[in-house]
């Protein structure tokens, strides 16, 4: 098999704990440890990556444009405690509207912000120029080609539908009307995911290893019903084959093992011959998440974790970027046809998974 790596696919997106299976030194990529070797990032702007508020007005052309109007879907835990409050601090975005089938949630969710609450699906699109989701993936695969169809940008959440049908009829709709949509692969927009996928770029894997872990699931509101039904997989498994499917190369097939709302095993062959593992859960008692992506080949190991990365650096770039999008019409690379194959990839695991 040949481990030369091919060209990155645009759909990668913006090239913005176990001990390592050698003995050779890692090349450390996470905020965990201020004296491992970081990857500096270089002095050009990758596309779709950060930029300095005056390199952003220089690109886009305006130094006062006025704030996205953000209309919000939903008003469970996740829209409450983290869409609505990043969407609101701006001041690239405004909250104007939320929507969500029990009204005295949604009130709860707008009032901290003084966004109105929209009495139906069809007000909360006259009132707004984007919509973010946060709501079941089925849920949102429904109202987010209605979205489409009506001319709005669109926030989405991973993963995009409750299936793949549903997922590709929500890349069709933005594709058909061709508004811009990103995804909130939240890992995606932090510094240190950016200069690990950088380093990925000029590295030859043979094989690698990865763990997204944590125990949402256990109990507390995070423990949704869609995430308890569904299990790590739905939930965990966009991020960490994003980042394997980006880091290594494309997958080209998938075996799962275990049962996904306990503890699931994905062993994952790349186009380019190289093979990875991915441990998901959301059932284990961690004192922190752990997602950690390790690479091996001829060359020293290069680690990617997130332990100690504060996930709040995320939000102020995902915000920014999306707004810079919809202003200027060009889309992330982690957009809905991002989604799409993820979801692709994700049916790829369940049509091979053996329950044990």
């Amino acid at each position: 098999m040949s481990t030369s790596r091919p060209a990155r696919p645009s759909a990668s997106g913006p090239l913005p704990s176990d001990d390592a299976a050698s003995d050779a030194p890692a090349r450390q990529v996470g905020a965990q440890d201020p004296a491992a070797p970081h990857v500096t990032a270089p002095d050009t702007v990758p596309p779709g990556a950060a930029r300095e508020p005056a390199a952003a007005e220089a690109l886009h052309g305006s130094v006062a444009a006025p704030p996205l109007r953000v209309g919000l879907v939903g008003a469970g835990p996740w829209a409450r405690t983290m869409h609505a409050r990043i969407i609101a601090a701006g001041p690239e975005t405004a909250l104007t509207a939320v929507w969500a089938r029990r009204t005295e949630a949604a009130e709860e969710t707008a009032r901290p912000y003084g966004a109105v609450v929209a009495a139906s699906f069809e007000e909360l699109l006259d009132r707004c120029e984007a919509l973010a989701f946060a709501v079941p993936p089925a849920v949102q695969a429904q109202y987010a080609v209605r979205a489409a169809a009506a001319g709005k940008a669109l926030l989405l959440e991973k993963p995009l539908g409750g299936d793949l049908a549903s997922a590709r009829r929500v890349a069709d709709a933005v594709a058909a009307n061709g508004v811009v949509s990103q995804l909130v692969l939240t890992k995606r927009y932090h510094p240190v995911t950016r200069a690990f996928l950088r380093a990925a770029a000029d590295t030859v894997v043979t094989g690698a290893r990865s763990c997204y872990l944590h125990g949402a699931f256990l109990g507390g509101e995070f423990a949704t019903s869609w995430r308890l039904e569904q299990g790590a997989l739905l939930d965990l498994g966009p991020h960490l084959l994003d980042l394997l499917d980006a880091a290594i190369g494309p997958i080209a097939a998938i075996r799962a093992t275990g049962d996904s709302r306990r503890w699931i095993e994905l062993s994952c062959e790349h186009t380019n011959g190289a093979v990875s593992q991915a441990s998901l859960s959301g059932a284990v008692r961690l004192a922190d998440a752990q997602t950690r992506v390790e690479l091996f080949g001829p060359g020293e190991p290069l680690v990617y974790d997130t332990a100690g990365m504060d996930h709040e650096e995320c939000w102020p770039v995902l915000r920014r970027e999306f707004a810079a999008a919809v202003r200027s019409g060009r889309p992330s690379p982690l957009d809905a046809a991002r989604g799409l194959r993820l979801q692709e990839l994700l049916e790829m695991a369940l049509g091979t998974q053996v329950l044990r």
